[in-house]
């Protein structure tokens, strides 16, 4: 493996070895995450500078898993996500950083819900390999958001006052990419 950076082209986001997770917290005391089994995109690289490369993710809502059906039922309807009338969230970055702490710092467009607001991708650098005649680089991922900015503004509440889910929402990616 080398820490080289990413060969100029296209990198093209490799769904079966790539994982999209949310963890929000239920009813203030526990975490509870979900992943998303279906998602898509590249990484295209201009010669010369892996920072100035342009990153799109597609996300199928519908493809939620968070371990229970009636939640996952939940989280897909019109209360949350509507994959009936959203079906995909995206995310499209703008030039990246290379953050003092050795993380790259990717700036971009993240629509969930149609609703589309700025979000900063931390990313940690995997590194890259050759192997059976495949190069492939990894990342791994992480922002967060409020929910209530893109529009999921599901309000249930515990006797007590506080939210049966959180507003923030962490979103975690573990992506792999192959050069084509």
């Amino acid at each position: 493996m080398t820490t080289a950076p990413l060969e100029p082209g296209t990198w093209t986001i490799d769904a079966a070895h790539t994982l999209v997770e949310f963890a929000v917290r239920h009813m203030t005391v526990a975490r509870v995450t979900g992943r998303f089994a279906a998602v898509s995109g590249e990484v295209k690289v201009p010669d010369g500078d892996p920072l100035a490369a342009t990153v799109t993710v597609s996300i199928d809502v519908s493809s939620v898993a968070s371990g229970h059906p009636k939640r996952d039922e939940l989280i897909r309807s019109a209360d949350f996500l509507d994959a009936a009338k959203f079906p995909v969230i995206r995310f499209t970055s703008e030039p990246a950083e290379d953050g003092a702490d050795g993380n790259w710092k990717i700036p971009g467009v993240l629509t969930i819900k149609g609703v589309s607001r700025p979000a900063t991708l931390i990313a940690t650098f995997g590194g890259v390999i050759s192997h059976r005649g495949a190069t492939r680089a990894g990342f791994s991922a992480t922002t967060t958001i409020n929910r209530k900015d893109f529009g999921v503004s599901f309000g249930a509440l515990l006797d007590t006052g506080g939210a049966v889910v959180s507003d923030t929402v962490t979103i975690s990616l573990e992506v792999e990419l192959v050069h084509a």
